[in-house]
């Protein structure tokens, strides 16, 4: 595969498709600028070897029509920033004035597109606009996980119009080897914890890795259809009553392949959905009437210490527990610090997945373990098997 240090940028113009779909306030200010930190590898790399980069984004669902809100313009600042360079801005991202913007860039300056989602185009994967956007850059380089499982204009179709100038940027180069970390080359005992609400929204992970796995935990809502289905009580827990066969054809696949499946046996249980709500430590296959699990407990959590630190490939995606509310936060904490003594012990740790990424960064582990996600959609396709259209336009 094609990656950044396979050119040299030397008088050369990057059009590097980033993704810079931050947060901001109600001042329209940047509050989370992770992703931005994300690609400066890649621009910097570009710029040192004495070119200009062309950045093209996507901000928010303007659905193909210009918003003042979601103009990338208010991003600027907070880019250059995290670069160290005075970014430049154009207020469009084709046409006479993007061409003009582009050809007076001189090396070791940065220019960034107005939001490529102002055109409708864009998410269509309109061919006549991918052209025009491969004509701002010499290099065609995508660097955004985030969206490289969508076939857009700037993400996908854009690639054929560079066969020989395509690469990926650091991050998503470092995404791809993070997954074939845990997927393929990762080494054995290889555990995936697995946490959330929902089986249903798991089910495809859950197949495609059994046979790439040694070790499976399941946490977080899903626990209470895998316990109803051997006969528990679940009280009023969340449980999928129409995913009961399914959790049973899970466990029964798991032991023929020889995956040994690690389910909480004690939960925090709450009599209400409430952070203020009474709580109490049961068996979690004895939830009275009225009560609900909202966290792993004690004697759980110990079981999964053991099983996490033995592994040496740690796939995390879901939380364990209601982590917003703090009553119901230490079993995602706990399984955090298991994660991170376990990598400060020479495994690899990979989070993916919108909720485990964000109880990793507010609980501050986002150092402690070896690699987060910056793509929730794009890493579960990744992990269930899919190929990404955006890494596969460059692998082509």
């Amino acid at each position: 595969m094609k990656v950044l240090n396979d050119f040299n940028f030397d008088n050369k113009k990057a059009l590097i498709r980033v993704d810079f779909n931050v947060p901001l306030n109600d001042k329209f200010e940047v509050t989370d600028n992770s992703r931005i930190e994300a690609a400066k590898p890649t621009i910097i790399k570009v710029l040192e070897d004495g070119g200009s980069a062309v950045l093209m984004s996507h901000l928010g669902r303007p659905d193909g029509k210009s918003n003042a809100d979601l103009s990338l313009s208010h991003i600027v600042d907070a880019v250059s920033d995290a670069i160290g360079v005075t970014v430049k801005f154009v207020s469009d991202c084709v046409g006479e004035v993007a061409k003009k913007a582009v050809a007076d860039l001189k090396s070791g300056e940065v220019l960034l597109l107005e939001n490529l989602r102002f055109h409708s185009e864009e998410e269509k994967g309109d061919e006549a606009f991918a052209e025009k956007l491969s004509q701002l850059g010499d290099i065609y380089v995508n660097d955004a996980f985030g969206t490289a499982h969508r076939a857009h204009a700037s993400t996908t179709v854009v690639a054929k119009f560079f066969p020989e100038a395509k690469c990926f940027g650091y991050l998503l180069a470092k995404e791809i080897e993070a997954i074939d970390k845990v997927m393929a080359t990762g080494e054995k005992p290889v555990l995936a914890i697995l946490g959330g609400a929902k089986v249903s929204s798991k089910i495809t992970i859950i197949e495609n890795i059994l046979d790439k796995i040694d070790d499976l935990i399941i946490g977080g809502g899903m626990t209470y259809t895998f316990i109803k289905a051997q006969g528990g009580k679940v009280g009023d827990s969340i449980c999928e009553d129409d995913k009961i066969d399914l959790a049973m054809e899970i466990l029964k696949q798991a032991k023929e392949k020889g995956v040994n499946v690690h389910i909480p046996v004690d939960v925090i249980a709450a009599d209400a959905f409430d952070a203020n709500a009474n709580t109490q430590v049961v068996d979690v296959d004895k939830i009275p009437d009225g009560w609900q699990g909202l966290d792993a407990g004690p004697d759980t959590l110990q079981n999964f210490k053991k099983v996490i630190l033995a592994s040496k490939t740690i796939l995390w995606n879901g939380p364990i527990g209601v982590f917003e509310m703090e009553k119901f936060a230490a079993g995602t904490i706990a399984i955090g610090n298991y994660i991170a003594e376990a990598t400060k012990e020479g495994s690899f740790s990979l989070v993916g997945g919108g909720d485990s990424v964000a109880a990793v960064k507010q609980f501050g582990f986002e150092n402690k373990v070896s690699y987060v996600s910056t793509g929730g959609g794009a890493m579960l396709e990744s992990l269930e098997g899919k190929t990404l259209p955006g890494i596969a336009a460059i692998l082509a």
